[in-house]
Parts: C-alpha cells; sequence; structure tokens
C-alpha cells in the first residue's frame, strides 16, 4: 500500500500510529539462529545536528534519548552521537550485535537485528548514511526518522536504502535552513514510506529557549521543528512501536 504526502501544519496527528500498526515490528522468529538462544537487544541511534555535542539535552533528540533509556533501562541501548560520528555508531551497532562475542557476526547475528536511527538537521543526513552503511553489512533497520533533513557534503539523504523496513521524513520550508521536502525508497517493495510531513510555523510559533540568539534569528524555523513537542511525541511514538513493551519497574 502507498500513502500519499500529508501536509501537517502544527498540531498533533495519530497517522503514524494507524501506519505503524498495520506494518508490525520484525518479530525474534529467525530460521538461521543457530548458534544460541541469546538476541541482541534492541537498539537506538540518535544523532544531534549541526556542532551539537551528543549530551546537550537543550536539543529535544537528546531529551528522546533520555525518556527512552528511563522507560527502556535494560532491553533497549538507546545511544546518541554527533552527526560526524557515522563510523562510530556503525561499530557499536556491530558489537552490540557480536552477541557471542566472537568478534565477528554470523548471518543469524545480523537478521535479529532490530535498529531505529533518528536525527535532526545533518542528523538526519547522517542517519541514511548509517543506515545504508549497515545494508552494506547485510544488517536490517527497521526504522529511519529524519527531522528537517539537511543533506551533509557527499551523503545523500534522499534515497532510502533497501534494507529499512520504513522511513518517515518530518520537514519544515522556512527561513535560511530548510529540510528536505521528500525522501522516497530505493526498493519500493522492501521499504515503506510512511510518509513525508510539513510543519509550518508561521502562526504555530515554538518556544526556542535555551538556543543561541544568533540561531534562534537566522535559522529559527529550522530550530522551532527540533523543539516541536507535537513531532517529537510522533517521534517517540514511531519507536516506541518497534520495541517490546517497557518491563514495569520492580518487576521480575
Amino acid at each position: 500500500m502507498r500513502y500519499s504526502v500529508l501536509r501537517h501544519f502544527g498540531t498533533p496527528t495519530v497517522i503514524l500510529a494507524l501506519l505503524c500498526a498495520n506494518y508490525p515490528a520484525v518479530g525474534r522468529e529467525n530460521p538461521e539462529r543457530l548458534e544460541s538462544n541469546v538476541f541482541a537487544p534492541a537498539i537506538v541511534i540518535g544523532f544531534v545536528g549541526g556542532l551539537v555535542r551528543h549530551n546537550n539535552d537543550v536539543h529535544s533528540e537528546v531529551q528522546l534519548a533520555t525518556r527512552l533509556r528511563n522507560a527502556y533501562p535494560s532491553s533497549v541501548h538507546v545511544i546518541m552521537f554527533e552527526n560526524r560520528r557515522g563510523v562510530q555508531a556503525r561499530r557499536e551497532i556491530m558489537r552490540l550485535l557480536d552477541v557471542n562475542h566472537d568478534g565477528t557476526l554470523s548471518p543469524g547475528e545480523k537478521l535479529d537485528a532490530r535498529i531505529a536511527i533518528y536525527g535532526h538537521s545533518w542528523g538526519a543526513s547522517e542517519t541514511v548514511t548509517l543506515a545504508r552503511a549497515l545494508g552494506k553489512e547485510g544488517i536490517p533497520v527497521l526504522l529511519t526518522i529524519q527531522v528537517d533533513s539537511i543533506a551533509k557534503l557527499g551523503e545523500n539523504d534522499e534515497s532510502i536504502p533497501a534494507n529499512v523496513a520504513q522511513a518517515v521524513n518530518f520537514y519544515q520550508r522556512r527561513g535560511l535552513l530548510q529540510g528536505r521536502q521528500r525522501i522516497r525508497a530505493a526498493d519500493a517493495s522492501r521499504t515503506q514510506i510512511l510518509g513525508n510531513f510539513q510543519f509550518d510555523y508561521k502562526t504555530n510559533t515554538v518556544n526556542c529557549e535555551g538556543y543561541p540568539w544568533y540561531a534562534r534569528f537566522f535559522m529559527r524555523p529550522h530550530l522551532e521543528i527540533e523543539s516541536d513537542p507535537s513531532v517529537w511525541r510522533q517521534v517517540e511514538r514511531l519507536i516506541r512501536s518497534k520495541l517490546d513493551p517497557p518491563v514495569a519497574r520492580g518487576t521480575t
């Protein structure tokens, strides 16, 4: 099934949850797993934009990572990276997937991967680049999420590689920095594009407190989509749809 572009201006939408409900996460049944009954935890990788530090909690993508870590303290690895650290992110994923610690990934270990990747600005561009690098290793990705994606030099943030099951793009088109309007599947038979969702902050302004004055002056809409709670609620909902339900604290 194909979905047309939805233009959405500044208010929460539930359509992504409905789409996810019809496209379940990859399960644990893997006929190629022969070596053990130990499975790698789910992995969520986030990339910050620009020159932002990975732990700068002014930024919504960092705040989301903290919420996910608190909700899934043992069952999910949630790791933030600067957008220039894509190689390190790939190495960390390979390490986490190597459940028998033999230094190589078997076909079973690769197919057991449950990975979601998200990012803002240059971090969104790095999201696609990391997914593409994992695809060259034969590692599937459940979900990529781009928020106001700005392509880095030498990177293609438009074409979603075939190892990605689902992808979604949130963007705005005002100011000096304007996000990519459209992403597409390199292989539409293998990747579902959930949509390209436009936000507009001309009349629905968002508080960007904590950002430098010059950033607020020159690229405010780019910061508003990064700071928009309605965007990040949808991002979080999508990621959680790919994870097992969190275990209540104090239960065994």
